[in-house]
């Protein structure tokens, strides 16, 4: 199949969430599966500057409808694998940024532009290059105006782009929400600026147009695809996703084993399997080192990489900071973020150098460790669409501590619940289940039979991509 993807970040190219990981390697692994994939990402300078960009040729010069005005743009082309080429849609105005949605106080004021932008340039480009793609694929926000945009433009040139349009909802709290006077830009009929169309509550939703108009729509869990129909969940979407019910799939999100497993891993000091496990204690002693703790204690050891949003659940842990400043364990935390996070999580830190660590930045190499490092890795989050750092967890040997939400509960089994195929401990959103998950992790660590049979249980776990895009390939065939 001829597959079209477009999202607003891929890694290595960009990357502040799972959005990009997924993306990378659904694409990726689709390529490796023989189809023909074209990825389309906004041309953000520290794309231009990766390396894989370095001989990108400038394909084709743009002229895109805004409004009453015309923009120009370019896009420029590489292919870093076989079957796999890569579109940039650039402009330096929108997109030659240090950061790719806002300046971490607050959004670009302009971000509706931008990603209008992009949206009308992915259609310009499958218009005149003529790619003639079976299925395109379009993720969250950034991407969601392309499936209505993209049949607007083939009734206006009397062409066809697409077969199918197909529209994944990685985190529905995200939705793209702009003044109503946005409309003009789109250069879309009338007729669509209402309850129906793109209007919400007097603004544009960029969202509620991916979820409306798109031939399919996916989530990135069974359990999220429930969740998000409901007003618990639904972020004032679920009617509007209720409409959509017999269209919505939730396909599990699959991980990148060629960049996170243990047994391969380059960023760590030492590799290690299920059979041979003893190279996590290296790594183990390497993180506490990291953190400037004593290498040698022999305490538990607990993980938390994220981004500092209140989805994390970190006003949960702040709760729980008792927990971690009088119990005999060490916390290590990577994140950054919302500022008040970052400040409250700091303070703590500071509070108990002994036993607390924060890195507040993006580390690569820090995340991979503290997941290889760690025995237990807490992520409990209010609400998780599909989560990847509990897989990375149990593939690494760490027991993950998780929200019973989303993708949580659908990868993660409570090894309390189910002492023969527990992976994991589980726990409500709430203060004070999570505090009791902290505590049967210790008598879990305490216990090392038990404990080293709940990690040979995660290591075993398939969480490989061959697994997701097979789903994606079966939907994809359905839709056609």
């Amino acid at each position: 199949m001829k597959i079209v993807h477009a999202a607003s970040e891929f890694f290595p190219y960009l990357k502040t969430g799972g959005l990009a990981d997924a993306v990378s390697s659904l694409a990726g692994t689709l390529a490796d599966r023989g189809h023909e994939v074209s990825v389309f990402l906004p041309g953000y300078r520290t794309a231009l500057e990766h390396k894989d960009a370095a001989g990108a040729e400038k394909r084709l010069s743009l002229k895109i409808e805004m409004g009453d005005q015309f923009l120009s743009g370019d896009v420029r082309v590489f292919s870093p694998r076989k079957n796999l080429k890569i579109y940039l849609i650039c402009r330096e105005e929108f997109f030659d940024r240090r950061a790719p949605y806002g300046n971490g106080e607050r959004d670009y004021e302009d971000n509706s532009d931008r990603f209008l932008f992009f949206c009308k340039g992915v259609i310009e480009t499958l218009r005149l290059a003529d790619i003639q793609a079976d299925v395109v694929h379009c993720h969250d926000w950034q991407a969601a105006l392309l499936p209505l945009l993209l049949r607007e433009a083939e009734r206006r040139h009397g062409v066809t782009l697409a077969l199918k349009t197909l529209f994944t909802i990685h985190n529905i709290a995200y939705q793209g929400l702009f003044p109503r006077s946005v409309f003009a830009r789109t250069n879309l009929p009338e007729e669509i600026n209402n309850m129906d169309g793109l209007e919400y509550y007097e603004q544009i939703n960029f969202l509620k147009g991916g979820i409306l108009f798109a031939d399919r729509v996916t989530t990135v869990s069974p359990r999220y695809a429930k969740e998000i129909q409901t007003p618990e969940f639904g972020c004032g979407l679920d009617g509007v996703v209720l409409t959509r019910a017999d269209d919505i799939v939730g396909l599990l999100n699959g991980v990148d084993t060629a960049v996170w497993s243990p047994g391969i891993d380059a960023l760590l000091p030492a590799r290690y399997t299920a059979k041979d496990i003893a190279g996590k204690k290296i790594c183990r002693a390497a993180l506490l080192k990291k953190a400037g703790f004593d290498e040698k204690y022999t305490g538990p050891v607990f993980g938390m990489v994220c981004r500092f949003a209140e989805q994390k659940g970190l006003d949960l842990l702040l709760a729980n900071k008792a927990f971690f400043q009088t119990q005999e364990c060490r916390l290590i935390i990577l994140g950054s973020g919302d500022k008040r996070y970052e400040t409250a999580v700091a303070a703590m830190a500071a509070e108990t150098p002994k036993k607390i660590y924060l890195c507040a930045k993006h580390d690569e190499a820090m995340s991979h460790l503290i997941e290889a490092g760690s025995d237990f890795f807490v992520m409990p989050s209010l609400f998780e669409p599909c989560g990847l750092n509990q897989m990375y967890s149990q593939l690494y040997g760490t027991v993950p501590i998780v929200s019973r939400v989303g993708g949580l509960a659908d990868t993660v089994t409570d090894a309390d619940e189910k002492p023969a195929a527990g992976t994991g401990l589980m726990c409500e959103p709430t203060d004070g289940s999570l505090r009791d998950a902290l505590g049967r992790a210790l008598k879990l660590f305490a216990d090392a039979p038990r404990m080293s049979a709940v990690q040979q249980r995660g290591m075993a776990r398939d969480f490989s991509w061959n697994v997701a895009a097979e789903g994606y390939e079966n939907l994809y065939r359905d839709s056609l």
